[in-house]
Formats: structure tokens, sequence, C-alpha cells
């Protein structure tokens, strides 16, 4: 008979490759009036939970999981978890999110075509494309604002030379990088390259941002995502992403904030308008879609709502059990 001191009902799926983990049974009631409090209310009482239901052996170093909670202000309320940080928002696991409450039988096609999500960035509206036998064919994140906090921050990175990247925010600070002004091409056998140099021009950016709080707060830190530009076709710029999250771990996706961060740059390089579309694809071919959805403005800064689109599929659903004399529950990452 197992011995099991604890267990956790989950589903997984993958949006564009990269994983979603909505934990469903397990964790203890959060205490807060906001997602956001809950979510800090998980962090400083149960963050041992983190690294249990994500790192090996249960997971792996790029798994991200979503915590359903209760929301006074949306339809549903849920905050992220990664690996190693919590996110304010994450694009593909609000997709994931929306596909597992359809496998779970939460929302039908008769329930509508959206609902509200509460993350601690904000309040998400989250648009649902059905199929005709009443399957949910593809999903909409109509995402935080996203806006160019700073045009073209330049440092100097060790064994690799200067370095241009505007700092953009989608839900999520970025690092946007041209990664051929670096001679990096971006498909699925350049990742260790992609991996290498990100993580040491995310280093230098962290340090280079203690100089900019204005504009980004203070203790900000940027994850890199790289980005090589397509052919225009018709009304579509097309481009490869990668998002460098640590020298380990990559977004398998094209990043749903990451790409909003990217409409967001290339709306203020007056390279894409209203009614245009911006496809955004991983280093496996896989796209999201974006377009503006509105305008508006953070403070003194345009800023743009972009419109996300993208798949996600279930992949598992099982039980996560922590045996009581297991030397290995918390879990572990090898760097």
């Amino acid at each position: 008979m197992l011995a099991s001191s604890a267990s956790y009902a989950f589903i997984d799926s993958h949006t564009a490759g990269h994983p979603t983990r909505v934990i469903l049974s397990g964790i203890s009631p959060l205490r807060g009036e906001s997602v956001l409090a809950m979510r800090d209310d998980f962090k400083a009482r149960f963050d041992h939970l983190r690294p249990a239901l994500l790192h090996e052996p249960a997971g792996h170093a790029a798994m991200v999981g979503l915590i359903p909670v209760p929301s006074r202000v949306a339809d549903y309320g849920a905050f992220f978890i990664s690996s190693y940080v919590y996110l304010d928002m994450c694009g593909h696991g609000t997709i994931g999110y929306a596909k597992t409450l359809a496998a779970n039988g939460q929302i039908t096609a008769a329930d509508g075509s959206s609902f509200t999500l509460e993350t601690p960035a904000g309040i998400v509206t989250v648009g649902l494309d059905w199929s005709d036998d009443g399957t949910l064919a593809s999903v909409r994140v109509k995402n935080v604002p996203s806006y160019v906090a700073i045009d073209g921050l330049i440092v100097e990175v060790p064994d690799i030379g200067t370095v241009k990247a505007d700092i953009v925010y989608g839900g999520m600070w970025y690092a946007l990088v041209d990664a051929r002004a670096l001679g990096l091409d971006l498909h699925d056998g350049t990742v260790g390259q992609a991996l290498a140099k990100g993580a040491a021009i995310k280093a230098s950016i962290k340090d280079a941002l203690r100089a900019h709080s204005a504009a980004v707060g203070t203790d900000a830190s940027a994850s890199v995502l790289f980005y090589a530009d397509e052919a225009r076709q018709s009304e579509t710029l097309s481009a490869r992403h990668i998002l460098v999250l640590e020298a380990n771990k990559f977004d398998r996706s094209p990043c749903g904030t990451g790409t909003s961060a990217r409409l967001a740059q290339l709306v203020h390089q007056g390279r894409i308008g209203d009614g245009q579309s911006y496809r955004a694809l991983n280093v496996l071919g896989v796209p999201f879609e974006a377009k503006i959805a509105e305008r508006t403005c953070i403070g003194d800064k345009p800023a743009v709502i972009a419109e996300i689109s993208g798949q996600a599929f279930i992949t598992t659903m099982g039980t996560i059990f922590k045996e009581k004399n297991d030397p290995l529950h918390g879990g572990f990452l090898c760097r």
C-alpha cells in the first residue's frame, strides 16, 4: 500500500510545445482579497510546493504551473508558478488553462465565446474558438497593456561584445534582441547557442537596469527574447522567437507575453499598425498570431493591448504522490 503524505491532482497541457501544469487539488486555501495577494500568500507559506510539483522527478527545468483560485472581479482567477520564479502573467499558460477548463468540462461551447481571468498582472479576456463538434479549437488572450520602456539600451557583454536591446513590458519584462545582429540563427539546432548568449546578455542587462529604476522599477530582471524577422507577407510580419529564461531553460512556445512585447516594439517602430498582424514562430515553426486589440497609455508611454492566438493540447491527467520516506520528495534541478 502506498504510504503517501500528500497528493496533488493535475492536468498537463502544452501550448506550442511549452507545458502548463494545472494543479486541481491538494493546495490549502489561500489568504487574500485578490489573486496577487493569494499568490503572495502561497509564496510566503507554500513555496516548498513549487519545486515539489514542478522540479524533477515530477517535472523538469522548463515546467510551468498554474494554481486556480477564486476571483472577486473576474470569472476565474489563477496565478503562475515556474521552476525558478513566479510569473505575473503567462500567455501560453492562460491558453493552456482554457484548454484544461474545456477538457475538464468546466467550460463548454454553451457557456459562450469568452471569459475573464484575474492574474497577478491584472484582468485578461480569454476568447474561445469552438469547433462544430464542441471541442475547443483555439484560444485568444487579450493581454494586459504592453509598452516600450527603454528604446535601445546598450550593454557590453563578456565574450559577446556590444549588444543593443529594447526593454519592453508585455505582462513580464523582456529584453528584445535581434538574433541576426549577433550572427545567431533561430532553429531547433541552435538552442544551446541561444541559451549561452541569452544568459550572458540577461546578466549584463540586469546590472544595467539598476540605473533605470524610474522606467522599470527596482530590482527588475528582463528575460532575453531573441527574434529573427522573416519576409513580410501582405499585412502579416513573421519572425522566429526563442525566449531565454536561464542558462538551462527556454520557452518552447513563441512566448505569449513576449509576443505581446514584440508587438508593442513593432508598433513603437511604426512597422505594424491597426488591422495588421504579427506571426511569432517558435524554433519548431509553431506559431502564435498577434494583433492590436486596443491602444492605451501607461503613464506618458503609448501602449497596446495585444490579442494573442494559439492552441493547446492535453498531454497528461494524473496525480502526483509524495511518499513519506522519499529523500527527493521536495524536488531537484541540476544546472
